[in-house]
């Protein structure tokens, strides 16, 4: 027996079948493409679903014994779809910048506080309910032809043949939904211009939401009776799949994005935590909530490798190790004085602003693309450091972060992490955390768990330990306190 969990993520559709004891048994990545036209960030949402089918076939080969299968959704994409679930316009994605107009729009109606304490989201032309007001101004002709706007997630679901549902935690990534009530917001729907008929049903996560269609599922490879779970936004997923289920708890998901969350029994979204932006809402656990503090980082990472290490992967696939690996071998110890800001696409905490762009001071002669290299990633671990400040001033202290993702494969970027920012570190014996939580809500939903602790118990590992070296840390206050003085100084640059 085994449990499929997929990651619906931003440039890919992964998959992990785990058994009982939470070992992965088969898992499979199918890439698909996000077009990029000034703030206009679009994919394919047919290619998202074939991405998907080709995921889930793979792994059925290879475990013909699926008993149920979730899925996880990065947030605030969304997929204008008619009556019978086929795309009538390409998938909006979480990155789509478009609708600044529309999300200032609010400043003058509900309010910026309001609808932070509605929602537990700051105001953002990212979330999904700005973007789909700016399909109706801009494309009316697409928007007419919409009978409901899904995450990738409830997406998924329909193509499988069910009704599409939505939990709590995707729900709260449209900035439509009230995360007190549990319930879409018909005061943000109304002011939108949207019917709450145009959204999907919302539902806690771990909800079964039906058995698949026996036709589709012989597509699929699966056998009959294979159950569909509703998942919930990747991030409080990946928490799951740590282990962080508990009040004071934090888990780091290193991926395209880097975003910790901090878990507690109610939302945290105070003053403190609009002061930071912050967002705060449901958590995949049901009767807790996640607050995180996130920025972009896996953007910054693959753009550097892809532009300027050509002859480092050339001689790392003759190898037959990743380029990361080893260009990492050929970094330098000690800081390198280089300051690198990862806001390729925007700032998110603790400033949120969309106007930031990426930055490196420091540039000298001597700076090779390996020390530049090393910079980018210490530019990540100085944003986070960042991140954890903020994220202290509201949830309290905390010392040990779990992480996950793809930038936690490598060791050097987990130490750099922790000499930086002075707190240890726990890797997965898995990186496809979010896979995990979702197997762990499929496996509770199938009755193979009694509740959350147990499959924690059962399924969760850790694989090493990383603790800072204080001498380290000690070597980055330079270049630490430069960093500090970076994005503000850059103020007058971005009012031009």
């Amino acid at each position: 027996m085994a449990l499929l969990g997929l990651d619906l993520g931003s440039s890919s559709i992964k998959g992990a079948a785990f058994d009982e004891n939470g070992e992965v048994v088969a898992e499979a990545q199918e890439p698909y493409s996000t077009i990029w036209d000034g703030n206009s960030a679009e994919a394919d949402a047919e290619l998202m679903w074939l991405a998907a089918v080709k995921v889930i076939k793979a792994i059925a080969a290879a475990v013909p014994d699926i008993e149920a299968i979730c899925a996880g959704s990065h947030g605030e994409t969304y997929i204008p779809v008619d009556k019978g679930c086929k795309p009538v316009y390409p998938a909006v994605m979480n990155s789509d910048n478009r609708a600044d107009k529309e999300s200032k729009s609010w400043e003058d109606s509900l309010g910026k506080r309001k609808l932070y304490e509605i929602t537990g989201v700051p105001l953002h032309p990212m979330f999904s309910i700005n973007k789909i007001m700016w399909l109706k101004n801009n494309r009316p002709d697409v928007f007419s032809k919409a009978a409901m706007f899904l995450s990738p997630q409830d997406y998924i679901l329909g193509r499988l043949g069910l009704t599409p549902l939505i939990d709590y935690s995707l729900a709260s990534r449209t900035m439509a939904f009230d995360i007190n009530k549990h319930s879409w917001s018909g005061e943000i729907l109304k002011e939108a211009g949207l019917s709450e008929n145009m959204m999907p049903e919302c539902v806690p996560s771990g909800t079964t939401a039906g058995k698949i269609n026996k036709n589709i599922a012989k597509i699929l490879g699966l056998k009959n009776g294979v159950k569909a779970v509703v998942g919930g936004h990747d991030q409080p997923l990946a928490a799951l799949g740590c282990g962080a289920i508990g009040e004071g708890q934090v888990s780091d998901s290193a991926g395209t994005f880097e975003c910790l969350a901090a878990i507690s029994d109610a939302p945290k979204n105070n003053d403190m935590a609009y002061k930071y932006s912050l967002n705060s809402y449901c958590h995949v656990v049901n009767g807790k909530y996640v607050t995180l503090a996130f920025f972009p980082a896996g953007v910054i990472t693959s753009w550097f490798v892809d532009e300027f290490c050509y002859e480092d992967r050339q001689k790392a696939a003759k190898e037959g190790i990743s380029e990361y690996l080893y260009i990492s071998q050929k970094m330098d110890a000690g800081p390198t004085g280089v300051c690198v800001t990862p806001h390729l696409i925007g700032s998110c905490n603790p400033y949120w602003d969309m106007r930031a762009r990426g930055a490196i001071y420091g540039l000298a002669p001597d700076i090779s693309r390996h020390k530049l290299f090393k910079a980018v990633y210490e530019g990540l671990a100085l944003e986070l450091d960042l991140n954890i400040g903020a994220l202290m001033q509201v949830c309290g202290e905390f010392d040990l972060i779990r992480i996950s993702g793809g930038n936690a494969r490598w060791p050097f970027s987990v130490q750099l992490r922790a000499d930086i920012t002075g707190r240890t570190f726990y890797t997965m014996e898995s990186t496809q955390s979010v896979c995990r939580g979702a197997a762990i809500l499929a496996g509770m939903a199938s009755g193979v768990y009694k509740d959350y602790q147990d499959a924690v118990q059962k399924t969760v590992k850790i694989n090493r330990e990383y603790k800072p070296d204080r001498q380290v840390s000690e070597s980055y206050k330079k270049q630490k306190a430069m960093y500090m003085e970076l994005y503000p100084s850059l103020e007058k640059l971005r009012e031009i």
